[in-house]
């Protein structure tokens, strides 16, 4: 169907209309050539009856509104007016169809996919309720599919709520939207219409993608304007049979015919998504944060104990199937903080905040612990314990055993069992992996402490499991940042991660860390893949087991972009102030054909909120970028990150490449100059230098130095031979495709 001929004159000057791509009750949809920019569009023509109904001056009003709402998960809009007599507005135009169209034949979601989908377009849809703007027409055909993201469209007719009631859309009697997902209150013409309307709308499409078979749940018509007598009430909403409880009573909330039973925000209805696609447990009286206990003994050296001791009751806590935790870096962001309980509790979205201090004199402990109500402000319970240091296990699964006793929660048919499982009961060796637990956290240099620390507990105890583990993860984890050479930790992590396996199989951090090693230091992506699975099913909630899963699987093996994202998403929701995940995401962000770029900038800032002295959040904004080809910006922000934390080489070698590229091959050469000199004294990393090499012109160099990492099996690789932008030059020549056929790795694993 071709378009109008008065509309194709009167746009010709700045588009090609070719053919009607979709038509509605309201709109017709047109495929177009944007003449000025040469990019394909969707020109979407209000019909004239409802052209005439909205008037021209609210219709730009509206507009105006809604072309302001930037977010990755809304189609934004490109343009819009007046022609031939016809309302308009255009639009990206997605070649990858709608839901619709994926649903009616394409293969189904899973229910991990759906609830992600659904839990990002209602955080796009709180966007747009916090700017007072209500979609009112959320259904599968203006959910549209692109490269794995789900974007939602036509916020054309949205509903400005903040406005006076002369100048709201929707007339008294008169209601917009289609039947089958209009909320109640669309159907009767209400006017208090608010976005508690729009998730109604958005659960009955997620409904639909879990039901089976597929369309259980039916649309009865299109996009209408009518008059509110015509449909008397909703049909209701039929949920799918087989789901379970949790997912069940979310749909059922979500549907409630009555607005004020339904999630107050949709924040709050993609919390409980995203609970549940996690495997924890969505009622609000089930979490918990417990903060990091106060050292009380006046050394700063003790801090160690406390904190170790607050993340034991974590752990143990987390295995609790129907209890939501904090995770560990979040709730150590209030370490100091002097906030009211309350509020605290308030912040991290949780009914109960556990709160204690330690003192440790010799071998005596002063263990005192408060758990507080954070909707009451009523203490729940409290103890002290004046015990020896020897007991500190006992004291520990005494503090998790009467939470989950005052929580209701249990472990399942397996009440008996205690919470906390030491790895060892070799006080010597516990305080050294307490040790080097907190210098793992502190990265950096830490990393190298942790190994010490680590190695201390080994020698007291050779079958301590957490401290072979841990050891295995900072070994990897020193190599990847350039602070060991790949031969100095390769056999004892592959040792270390081998024989906390054999020492504890049911350990999830064991089998991450097997993970690390077999594609870090084997570069076996088969064999780490299906230690990462062990990893997730033993410790489906652990933030750790999946952030870590997300970029070296997900992102790196995989190359499922969208994946990682949400799963490190899932990861944020039990850990929302961990900057490291927050930098994760920008790096995933920043990967690929398409790179984000001012997403993975925002997601820096946020890191570096929360750790304004770290590293890494500064890494991710030169990588970012790079990957949008800002090189002026890239270079200054690389020069700047230099002069605050030193010469670090992948700095060096953002530099070398933006200088590079901006035509300055002198300075890119000296950069170059100065890594070789350093690597004659200290080890620095050959894929830096091969990067370096390529961009000063000296491509044999640089493909010897490429052959050369993979053969001595360097960690980083593992990301530059399939990712990180700065390396993408290299990866373009031919000799890069043959080294990757020779490993295996030319094919994403499924």
């Amino acid at each position: 169907m071709g378009a109008p001929e008065p509309l194709v004159a009167a746009l010709g000057d700045r588009y090609s209309l070719t053919r009607a791509i979709g038509a509605g009750g309201m709109a017709t949809v047109y495929l177009a050539q944007d003449l000025r920019h040469g990019r394909q569009v969707a020109i979407k023509v209000l019909k004239r009856e409802v052209a005439v109904w909205i008037g021209p001056d609210r219709f730009h009003s509206e507009i105006r509104t809604t072309a302001g709402l930037q977010h990755p998960s809304i189609l934004p809009l490109f343009d819009s007016g007046e022609a031939a007599g016809l309302l308009f507005y255009v639009m990206p135009y997605v070649s990858g169809g709608t839901l619709r169209t994926r649903l009616a034949g394409g293969p189904a979601f899973s229910r991990t996919e759906s609830l992600g989908m659904i839990a990002e377009l209602a955080m796009a849809l709180e966007y747009a309720h916090r700017r007072g703007l209500v979609h009112r027409d959320v259904k599968p055909e203006n959910i549209l599919l692109h490269e794995g993201r789900a974007l939602l469209s036509d916020f054309g007719i949205a509903l400005r709520t903040t406005e006076n009631e002369a100048r709201r859309m929707t007339e008294a009697g008169i209601a917009v939207g289609t039947r089958g997902y209009m909320s109640p209150e669309q159907h009767s013409g209400q006017r208090d219409i608010d976005g508690r309307s729009d998730q109604y709308s958005l659960a009955c499409v997620l409904a639909e993608m879990l039901a089976e078979p597929r369309l259980a749940h039916q649309p009865s018509g299109d996009t209408v304007t009518q008059d509110a007598g015509a449909v008397a009430s909703s049909s209701g909403v039929t949920r799918p049979e087989g789901l379970d409880p949790e997912l069940d009573g979310v749909l059922a909330r979500a549907t409630a015919r009555d607005p004020r039973r339904r999630f107050d925000s949709m924040q709050a209805f993609a919390e409980a998504l995203r609970a549940i696609a996690a495997g924890r447990s969505t009622a609000a009286n089930k979490s918990i944060a417990v903060l990091a206990f106060e050292n009380m003994s006046g050394d700063r050296e003790n801090d160690y104990f406390g904190e170790g001791m607050s993340e034991e009751i974590i752990n143990a806590l987390a295995r609790l199937p129907r209890l939501h935790v904090v995770a560990r870096a979040t709730s150590f962001s209030f370490k100091g903080v002097r906030d009211d309980l309350r509020e605290i509790g308030r912040k991290l979205h949780v009914g109960f905040v556990l709160e204690g201090s330690v003192r440790k004199s010799g071998e005596r402990l002063r263990i005192t612990v408060q758990l507080i109500d954070v909707e009451s402000g009523f203490q729940v319970w409290s103890e002290r314990y004046d015990r020896t240091l020897h007991d500190v296990f006992a004291i520990q699964d005494e503090i998790a055993t009467t939470i989950a006793s005052k929580l209701e929660v249990t472990l399942g048919g397996a009440a008996a069992e205690t919470l906390i499982r030491p790895g060892t009961r070799n006080l010597a060796a516990y305080e050294e992996y307490l040790r080097g637990t907190a210098q793992m956290h502190r990265r950096g240099a830490g990393l190298l402490e942790a190994i010490e620390c680590f190695g201390r507990a080994i020698e007291t105890d050779p079958g301590y499991a957490p401290a072979l583990a841990g050891l295995a993860h900072a070994l990897v984890l020193s190599s990847f940042w350039g602070l060991r050479a790949p031969a100095e930790i390769g056999p004892p992590a592959t040792d270390a991660a081998r024989r906390a396996l054999l020492a504890d199989p049911s350990s999830a951090e064991a089998h991450a860390s097997a993970a690390l090693v077999a594609l870090t230091v084997d570069y076996d992506r088969t064999a780490a893949a299906a230690a990462w699975e062990r990893a997730m099913a033993l410790a489906p909630g652990s933030s750790v087991v999946r952030g870590l899963r997300a970029v070296f699987h997900h992102c790196y093996v995989r190359r499922d972009l969208e994946g990682a994202i949400r799963e490190l998403r899932l990861a944020l929701d039990s850990d929302p102030l961990n900057a490291f995940l927050h930098c994760h995401i920008g790096q995933v962000l920043s990967f690929g054909p398409a790179p984000r770029v001012d997403e993975a900038l925002a997601e820096a800032d946020r890191a570096l909120t929360l750790d304004p002295e770290a590293m890494y959040p500064r890494w991710i904004r030169v990588i970012a970028l790079t990957a949008g080809r800002h090189w002026e910006r890239a270079a200054e922000e690389a020069l700047d990150t230099m002069r605050r934390l030193g010469r670090h080489g992948w700095f060096m070698q953002a530099l070398a490449v933006t200088e590079a590229k901006l035509g300055r091959k002198d300075v890119a050469q000296a950069l170059y100059d100065e890594m070789i000199a350093r690597s004659r004294t200290e080890h620095v990393q050959r894929p830096i230098l091969a990067v370096m090499a390529l961009a000063v012109g000296r491509r044999e160099e640089a493909v010897a130095l490429w052959i050369r990492s993979v053969e001595e099996r360097d960690p980083l690789m593992v990301a530059y031979l399939l990712q990180t932008p700065l390396a993408e030059d290299i990866r373009s020549l031919p000799e890069h495709h043959a080294l990757l056929q020779r490993l295996g790795w030319d094919k994403a694993l499924p």
